[in-house]
């Protein structure tokens, strides 16, 4: 891998200044790629997951993945030009001019996660490409028939020296995450983030982190209940809760908790009636993954939480080639539950009740900062109270996840 970084940084510095019809070029072979390959893509998909809705796979991994790279070329001229900045006096008096001119870092490696291996491969990838970069990427071992096809398609479509893709396991990643890039982008849960940055600070590697975390959703007293289960609902059985800006956990007025507990289950009901045989239920990845939420519903219920199985269908999960869950609603959780002190990244969904909306503003700032917060209220004020006493990295009022979708918005946290 490091003769690849170095034929790639050798191949970069000779082709200074990277002219934007090259990058272009790069953009739109990348697109023609997930284009080209959707059908397959969303196959690759299903085998790794056991089961993974092609709908689904078609908006949130193709259509996500053509939106970046689509967004990079319509913008890449204004990018590119140099910006005027002042002159202090009496500088400018003498002839001096100042501006800022971007250039490219170089050789830039993407490690991509398994939930949505090829959107989070392409949309760094977007960005890499339009600033005129060079890419190596490591998708996860944990999508091996995804991260295959990752490997063919972008090597029919680039040179190695320009995009380069290198699979493998733990130890793979290990070696890949201590190359001297010019910069590193992981994308992936905090407890491998960790062990990334401590592998890119030997080579004081720049890095940007996109990591996960607990993203809680806000229902206020003036919320609409029945349009607010609908909206936490789809996003929290998107994926069957693999995403990173899943819904984790709900605060809610007491006085409201079983109609919105009751409004989950229904609104689950009406967009998925059965869940086993049904295409457009995505299963858990893999007996591990499964194995871990189950193990959390056992913790809760141990410890004292009343757990509700959202299953409309009314189906024997034991009876199943997939690991698909169906939602778990927990109530009477406490933060001595293993659910509450991790990145859930599945479907379970802790429901909390308080008295005053401080009581839940305070509940959030007294845990780790949220890479996604959700409001859900038409009360202007208590809005702009929740979202100046909070910090998170995004934030969506009156619905969930949707943020991301924003190709102008920044997005991380």
């Amino acid at each position: 891998m490091l003769a690849l970084l170095h034929r790639q940084r050798a191949a970069f510095t000779a082709e200074l200044p990277v002219a934007a019809h090259v990058r272009l070029d790069r953009l739109k072979r990348a697109a023609d790629v997930v284009i080209a390959g959707k059908d397959r893509f969303a196959a690759a998909l299903s085998d790794d997951f056991g089961h993974r809705s092609t709908a689904m796979t078609m908006v949130t991994d193709i259509m996500a993945s053509v939106g970046p790279l689509r967004h990079a070329a319509k913008h890449l001229g204004a990018w590119m030009k140099a910006e005027k900045r002042g002159v202090q006096f009496p500088l400018g008096l003498l002839g001096a001019r100042a501006r800022v001119e971007y250039q490219p870092k170089g050789v830039i490696g993407i490690i991509s996660p398994w939930n949505f291996p090829v959107n989070l491969t392409f949309a760094p990838l977007a960005g890499v490409l339009a600033a005129g970069n060079r890419a190596m990427i490591k998708p996860s071992e944990h999508t091996p028939a995804t991260s295959a096809l990752l490997k063919e398609l972008l090597s029919a479509a680039f040179d190695e020296a320009e995009v380069a893709v290198v699979t493998g396991g733990p130890e793979l990643g290990k070696a890949f995450s201590e190359l001297p890039f010019d910069h590193l982008v992981f994308t992936g849960g905090t407890a491998i983030g960790r062990h990334v940055m401590a592998a890119a600070a030997k080579n004081l590697v720049p890095l940007t982190l996109e990591l996960g975390g607990k993203s809680p959703v806000i229902v206020s007293r003036s919320a609409d209940v029945v349009r607010t289960s609908e909206r936490i609902a789809l996003g929290k059985m998107m994926n069957a809760g693999q995403i990173c800006l899943a819904p984790d956990y709900l605060l809610v007025p007491r006085e409201d908790e079983d109609r919105i507990v009751d409004g989950l289950q229904k609104a689950v009901a009406a967009m998925y009636p059965t869940l086993l045989a049904n295409d457009d239920y995505t299963s858990v990845l893999g007996a591990r993954h499964r194995e871990r939420l189950e193990a959390h519903v056992a913790d809760a219920a141990a410890k004292g939480a009343k757990v509700t199985v959202v299953n409309p269908g009314h189906e024997d999960f034991a009876k199943q080639n997939t690991n698909k869950m169906p939602l778990h609603i927990l109530q009477n959780v406490t933060d001595e539950m293993t659910v509450m002190q991790e990145e859930i990244f599945g479907p379970l969904l802790p429901v909390m009740p308080y008295d005053r909306p401080d009581d839940a503003v305070a509940y959030v700032n007294a845990h780790d900062r949220p890479l996604g917060l959700y409001w859900f209220g038409d009360d202007k004020a208590e809005e702009r109270r929740v979202l100046d006493r909070t910090i998170s990295g995004g934030v969506t009022v009156n619905d969930v996840v949707f943020h991301v979708s924003m190709e102008d918005l920044p997005f991380g946290g």
